[in-house]
């Protein structure tokens, strides 16, 4: 894979090299069963194992101690935004949330339609360039939820909150690349397809003891414990997208775990930041530099008029996916786990390039 394009894509997001061709493999004989990965049966033993070892892992990687329990569910995050609520949310109880960016507000609207919603701080108002720091958290809220990392603004939270109240984080984009003490947290879900797998599963993991306080009638598909039950399988899971979660994770803790991607990943944002910061055609969109995400750089040019020229120019390179959401514009590089220090080493000297070319 070695003509493979440098991929700064933000989602579904680059995975290893060596997780690919093993996914691969699978999809034409898994576990030497002279079947596909995609044809076998999801209570298979085979396939059990997976899931065993998946659980595993996320408990491992995290740091998380007994009275968790590991699901993996489909619907992506953006089904969490509601089953978050439905499963934790009294009635006639609140839960505060901190909205900053796109998925922290998609996350309050869906809260709104289960029960009252505080949402008690908010950087939309400067367009979500910063994560809000200083605010109350209401010590009778059921819970207080948070998204550690905005994709699309390029912020992520350089520390969590501190509270007695039960905090929910969304760590689509963040999970496993820098370490964080998973039992400061009640309940943590990611989407696979930044740092984990492709499209199609998402994870969650709750502390047991959260659950059943609500008094709410419970749709079996909307409640976790039906899902612990059933060990993730009350009804047929995205097998291959747990697969391959399970191998990124298997690669992740036989090259050192989360410590030594922390390493790896704070090494190239420092590498792709300072160039950002010296380059007389580009600046940051983030307005607090302690809040920029080691996982989404957002830039813009200063001479918006040469965007087309610097397409041109990173597309030459071999480089894919860095032009910014549509709803901001500029340009975003996101640096996921699997994303090696070559890659944005290319991305800075084309923009070193272009700087010599254009300045």
């Amino acid at each position: 894979m070695s003509n493979k394009a440098h991929n700064f894509s933000a989602g579904p997001g680059i995975l290893p090299a060596s997780v690919l061709q093993q996914a691969a493999e699978a999809c034409i004989n898994f576990d030497n069963l002279n079947l596909s990965l995609l044809e076998i049966s999801h209570r298979s033993k085979n396939f059990e194992a997976v899931m065993d070892e998946s659980r595993v892992l996320v408990k491992e990687l995290l740091g998380l101690g007994d009275g968790w329990n590991v699901m993996f569910l489909g619907g992506g995050a953006s089904l969490q935004f509601a089953m978050v609520p439905y499963n934790l949310l009294r009635t006639g109880g609140t839960a505060a949330y901190v909205n900053t960016g796109v998925w922290a507000s998609k996350a309050i609207k869906e809260a709104k339609l289960i029960g009252n919603t505080n949402v008690i701080a908010s950087s939309e108002a400067d367009k979500f360039t910063y994560v809000p720091k200083g605010y109350t958290i209401p010590t009778d809220a059921d819970y207080l939820h948070i998204t550690s990392n905005n994709t699309i603004y390029g912020t992520q939270m350089p520390s969590f909150p501190e509270t007695n109240i039960p905090i929910v984080c969304d760590m689509s984009s963040d999970i496993f690349s820098r370490r964080v003490d998973g039992n400061k947290f009640t309940l943590i879900y990611a989407g696979a397809q930044k740092n984990m797998g492709p499209a199609g599963a998402t994870m969650v993991a709750v502390r047991e003891d959260a659950l059943g306080k609500t008094d709410r009638k419970m749709l079996s598909m909307l409640d976790y414990r039906v899902h612990i039950k059933g060990e993730s399988m009350y009804n047929t899971p995205p097998v291959f997208p747990i697969y391959v979660s399970m191998l990124t994770l298997r690669w992740l803790k036989e090259n050192g775990g989360v410590d030594w991607i922390e390493k790896v990943n704070n090494e190239k944002a420092a590498t792709l930041y300072n160039e950002i910061d010296r380059n007389s055609l580009f600046t940051g969109t983030v307005t607090v530099k302690e809040d920029r995400s080691k996982m989404n750089a957002t830039f813009v040019m200063t001479k918006p008029e040469l965007e087309p020229e610097f397409d041109k120019l990173w597309k030459a390179a071999g480089i894919s996916g860095l032009r910014g959401h549509r709803d901001v514009g500029g340009y975003r590089a996101s640096l996921y786990n699997a994303l090696p220090l070559e890659s944005v080493q290319v991305l800075v000297d084309a923009m070193q390039e272009f700087e010599k070319k254009f300045a």
